[in-house]
């Protein structure tokens, strides 16, 4: 794959993505395997004048070993100097990057009930940092080729060609080519979604209600004061950057406790390097009481048995089935692209950045409000090309999705 268009690609992630600032620290969090993009990323990072571009380095296969073979004590534990690091974050505010270029299936056989135990374990000692981070910082979800990833999306290719097939998908989706410049082209982009947004919120609908063949009924309520977000965003300190890369979605928190019916997964879901198929949840008085999955059962009980607000959604999201995405044809294996192909919901925390006045309010207040609390965020994938979704006010329907697309 030419390096030219992976510098164009690594120039969108820091100037689009975190669009880091000048003297601001950057930190890259990227698998080894990822060594030569993330090289290009530092540079374009300094050129964009970031102060310092620090790498966290990590490797799927040794993970693989440190779950298998240390204990749930050992795993568990966090040093003074991680929590000091947590400290000097939540005070200095660096951007961040996360390079996702894992095998989906890298984890397959890890005991998930030790993976959720040592997640309960070290959530509580470092999520007091990561609230005080909230909302002021510049963070950044892309993607890279791994091997196996790509081995994996195109089977039966030689391991340098699914590779080059993957760049391509990947730039295809964040609108880097030849002859353009993807920073304009994503500038035009999130105006476009921004309008989207401004149309919702001008509704203010009470409830979503979903249907759909494959078996999805299920109404969602919202909070009064519920926004409708997409793109781009800003910091409370005012900068302008986009979350993730790729995205097609138009997203709101639903108001915690208020959900009834069935959602069915309509794509895989992989899962801290676990595919969980053929699934669906259960909601009643906003809470999950069944599921089932044909495969990665164990990966969707540690899931929703995580804490108390796993068994609640923390998000609703809109793609069209038309979305450059979907039209790809592709299954990415990874939530990343997957869910920018098709509507899906989330388990657990919700946003509060699409709470109406959010800067205003203290995180207490958010959560009083209907924002979920939880551990964990997990979309998972429920649109189809026959979804219906329509918005619910005052007693009046107003279609929203039609056959899988936009109705307003």
């Amino acid at each position: 794959m030419k390096k030219t268009m992976q510098r164009k690609y690594a120039r969108l992630l820091v100037r689009v993505g975190v669009n880091v600032q000048k003297g601001q620290t950057l930190i890259v969090r990227a698998q080894t395997e990822s060594y030569p993009f993330v090289e290009l990323l530092a540079d374009e990072a300094y050129k964009a004048g970031a102060g310092d571009v620090q790498i966290e380095w990590s490797n799927q296969t040794l993970n693989r070993l440190n779950y298998r073979h240390r204990s749930m004590t050992a795993l568990s534990q966090v040093h003074p100097w991680q929590v000091e690091k947590c400290k000097e974050e939540a005070e200095t505010l660096p951007a961040a990057i996360r390079l996702y270029s894992e095998d989906p299936d890298g984890l397959r056989g890890i005991d998930q009930e030790k993976l959720k135990k040592v997640r309960q374990k070290r959530y509580p000692i470092l999520r007091p940092y990561q609230e005080q981070m909230e909302n002021k910082y510049q963070w950044l979800v892309a993607a890279v080729p791994g091997k196996a990833w790509a081995r994996k999306m195109f089977p039966g290719e030689r391991t340098s060609t699914a590779v080059d097939k993957l760049w391509e998908a990947i730039f295809e989706t964040c609108l880097v080519t030849e002859d353009n410049d993807p920073v304009s082209a994503w500038a035009e982009k999130n105006r476009v979604m921004a309008e989207k947004c401004r149309i919702l919120n001008a509704y203010r609908f009470d409830s979503l209600e979903y249907r759909n063949g494959l078996g999805t009924d299920f109404r969602c309520g919202l909070m009064p004061g519920s926004l409708w977000c997409a793109g781009g965003e800003e910091t409370l300190g005012g900068v302008y950057f986009n979350p993730n890369l790729p995205t097609e979605e138009v997203f709101t928190t639903p108001q915690k406790g208020k959900c009834d019916g069935r959602l069915v997964a309509s794509k895989p879901l992989s899962y801290q390097g676990t595919l969980i198929e053929d699934f669906y949840i259960e909601y009643r008085d906003g809470k999950a009481v069944a599921w089932d999955a044909r495969v990665g059962k164990e990966a969707l009980d540690g899931i929703l048995r995580s804490d108390e607000g796993s068994l609640m959604l923390g998000e609703l999201a809109l793609v069209p089935v038309d979305s450059p995405i979907s039209r790809q044809g592709l299954l990415y294996y990874c939530t990343l692209f997957d869910e920018n192909a098709s509507c899906h919901v989330a388990i657990g925390r919700g946003y509060t950045s699409c709470v109406e006045g959010f800067e205003h309010l203290t995180r207490e207040q958010m959560l009083e409000m209907g924002v979920n609390d939880s551990q964990v965020h997990v979309d998972f994938m429920i649109g189809t090309p026959d979804l219906t979704v329509t918005g619910w006010k005052d007693g009046k329907a107003t279609p929203i999705f039609v056959n899988g697309d936009w109705a307003i």
